[in-house]
């Protein structure tokens, strides 16, 4: 006699009979506890559970090997709901232990708020693809409302697209990734700086000091939409600050605001082992300063040359253009020992763009209209933090481990 194959066993799983215990009611201590102990009365084998706790509501399925009569043991449990004031319910059926269907996604949903009427638009472009929402689960609840849905059933590039629409037509930020084990994975995160990590750019707060921000500003612009050759828009910039005192570096540093949740995003994955880099148009004078601040483990930027305390309008080296960025990413990729899969970018601009492409997750943070519409995801959001919401990481969790080991 052979042994079964791993086909045989799923089928005869799917086509046994099953009874699956519903209860709901307000939640309180012993209501799960008192419901297996009546179900463990019957030597009944448990082959699926699922609970739930929404504002005070108790949601508990129990699904079970059927015995060959369940009447006794939904009158037991009938009996048991009254006492408890709840409700349960009993169905017998066959095949509900069918596993999940193929193509498994995360769809992450961020609003500030989250209406309603976003979050049934968003529900009902995933039943038109044919999928099934599994699981919904809140993973913040300010400064925004962040929701995860477990689906199934889509592929997740068609998922994306079809999302990304909604969540323009929505005001949402709407993330699809793929499910599965290595979206847990310890990963390194690759940031630009300027409006990324920090509020605004370096070069016009350097502009300002050598009073030709608006001249600068406006080639940034352009640059950062992608209609000006970066290196070329880098040089001119960078040549109008020629006399600048070196001091001025100093004095901008002090005035760099981070973006908000930068602090806490970079504090909560390390504690998970994650690894963080900075690559940047900007200057190695001011982010080797802030990677040695916060802890990041590689840095790459553009130098700027100075000569006798004096900016002297000129770069030293290669410059970190769009290519350049990308290189980074997969050198800092290579010298962590993190498979570019498991790397997750992010930026705002067009020399940002190769980077997020490279990455196996790319996020578009508050980005151009170029940038977002080529990267993996976008977040519209002014929050930094946001992204733990797209690496499965709620903000309860964040608080606990704030509270158990402050910063």
């Amino acid at each position: 006699m052979t042994d079964p194959t791993e086909l045989e066993l799923e089928t005869a799983a799917a086509e046994r009979p099953t009874l699956l215990v519903t209860l709901t009611g307000t939640d309180r201590p012993g209501l799960t506890s008192a419901v297996l102990s009546t179900l463990a009365t019957r030597g009944l084998e448990v082959i699926d559970a699922e609970q739930v706790v929404l504002r005070g509501r108790l949601v508990l399925g129990v699904l079970l090997s059927a015995p060959r009569d369940h009447k006794d043991l939904k009158e037991e449990l009938k009996a048991l709901a009254s006492m408890l004031d709840v409700d349960i319910s009993v169905k017998k059926g066959v095949g509900d232990n069918e596993p999940r269907r193929k193509g498994r996604s995360q769809v992450t949903v961020i609003g500030h708020p989250l209406s309603a009427a976003g979050l049934a638009a968003v529900a009902g472009r995933i039943a038109d693809t044919g999928a099934n929402i599994d699981r919904i689960s809140r993973m913040a609840r300010y400064p925004v409302t962040a929701m995860e849905i477990a689906v199934s059933g889509a592929d997740p590039e068609t998922l994306r697209t079809v999302l990304a629409l909604e969540g323009v037509r929505q005001g949402l930020d709407v993330a699809v990734q793929d499910g599965g084990l290595y979206r847990r994975a310890k990963r390194l995160i690759v940031m630009d700086v300027d409006s990324t990590l920090i509020q605004g750019e370096v070069i016009e707060m350097l502009a300002e000091h050598a009073g030709r921000l608006d001249e600068v500003a406006a080639v940034t612009e352009k640059a950062m939409r992608g209609e000006l050759d970066f290196e070329e828009s880098l040089r001119h910039r960078v040549a109008a600050l020629e006399g600048l005192p070196a001091t001025a570096l100093d004095e901008v540093y002090a005035a760099i605001e981070l973006a908000p949740g930068a602090r806490t995003l970079v504090r909560t994955l390390k504690r998970l082992g994650y690894q963080f880099a900075i690559v940047s148009g900007g200057f190695s004078q001011i982010t080797d300063k802030l990677a040695a601040e916060l802890g990041i483990d590689y840095a790459k930027a553009n130098e700027l040359e100075i000569v006798d305390g004096v900016l002297t309008g000129r770069v030293v080296g290669e410059i970190v253009d769009r290519a350049g960025k990308a290189a980074a990413l997969r050198e800092f990729a290579v010298r962590s020992g993190t498979p570019l899969t498991q790397t997750v970018a992010i930026g705002d601009g067009a020399n940002d763009l190769d980077m997020l492409a490279v990455a196996g997750l790319g996020v578009a943070f508050n980005a151009k209209p170029v940038v977002r519409a080529a990267a993996d995801t976008h977040l519209s959001v002014p929050y930094l933090d946001t992204i733990l919401y797209l690496l499965g990481i709620t903000r309860e969790e964040v608080e606990v481990a704030d509270a158990e080991t402050p910063a």
